[in-house]
């Protein structure tokens, strides 16, 4: 009853709301994953996308001007992974900030004397369970399939596997038809694989960012970035993984 009647307002709120269709398509027109959406599914893509902006909020910082632009660009992106899932997989959170480059948020951690001590590292993108969702403008204008990079989708991948007990471990909620054992073994090779490859051919030679080794939750955003961004490559250096997030998402880029 109240998913209906969300629905129904959202839908009233949607239709005053007009965006017209080549204001979208020129938000996203020089993204290339877009451009396998096509018909029906770029309709609701765009649908989504919409509905996605009514149920968030979106904060600049650092004297940010956003733009409507950006914002039908981030929500695109957004909604791309949830296409085939619905919306409803991102309840929970609301806020979106964002900043014009790289970030630098205080982070303490203790040690194992106790001594806490205050990490500033820059970053492009980070989240929490139900905390907002932190990104760098400048690196989703960076998205690519050259390097299988997209901090959108990566963020919103962390998003999705928060929603799993002890998330995010790399294992989000699976469809009941998935095999959960499947789903270890062919991540856990694939993990393997990109140790030896970052040992014996440098970092610089691996199929997707190193970056993800620094946990299961991380391996797990970065490859949903490749699966996007470079399905090709991801089916070619780990086709198991690919067919497991082809499984979860319930979407197939290779034959979109």
């Amino acid at each position: 009853m109240f998913e209906r009647l969300r629905r129904w307002r959202e839908n009233r709120r949607l239709h005053r709301l007009a965006v017209p269709v080549e204001v979208w398509e020129a938000a996203i027109a020089d993204w290339p994953v877009a451009a396998r959406y096509r018909g029906e599914a770029r309709t609701r893509l765009r649908d989504m996308a919409l509905r996605f902006l009514l149920r968030k909020e979106f904060t600049a910082a650092d004297g940010l001007e956003v733009t409507d632009a950006m914002q039908l660009r981030i929500a695109t992106m957004a909604v791309v992974p949830v296409l085939e899932l619905g919306p409803e997989w991102y309840d929970g959170w609301v806020t979106l900030i964002l900043y014009t480059g790289a970030f630098i948020p205080a982070h303490d951690r203790e040690d194992e004397y106790g001594i806490v001590h205050t990490e500033r590292e820059p970053l492009t993108g980070e989240t929490s369970e139900h905390g907002p969702v932190i990104l760098s403008w400048d690196d989703i204008t960076n998205a690519s399939a050259w390097d299988a990079y997209n901090v959108v989708i990566h963020e919103m991948a962390h998003k999705l596997d928060m929603r799993s007990d002890g998330g995010p471990n790399g294992a989000p909620p699976l469809h009941p038809d998935m095999d959960p054992a499947a789903w270890t073994q062919a991540f856990t090779a694939a993990w393997e694989d990109l140790e030896h490859r970052a040992d014996t051919d440098g970092d610089d030679e691996v199929p997707i960012d190193p970056y993800a080794l620094q946990d299961a939750g991380e391996f797990f955003a970065v490859t949903s970035e490749c699966f996007f961004e470079a399905p090709e490559r991801l089916a070619e250096y780990w086709p198991a993984v690919y067919r497991q997030l082809s499984a979860f998402y319930r979407q197939d880029p290779l034959r979109q």
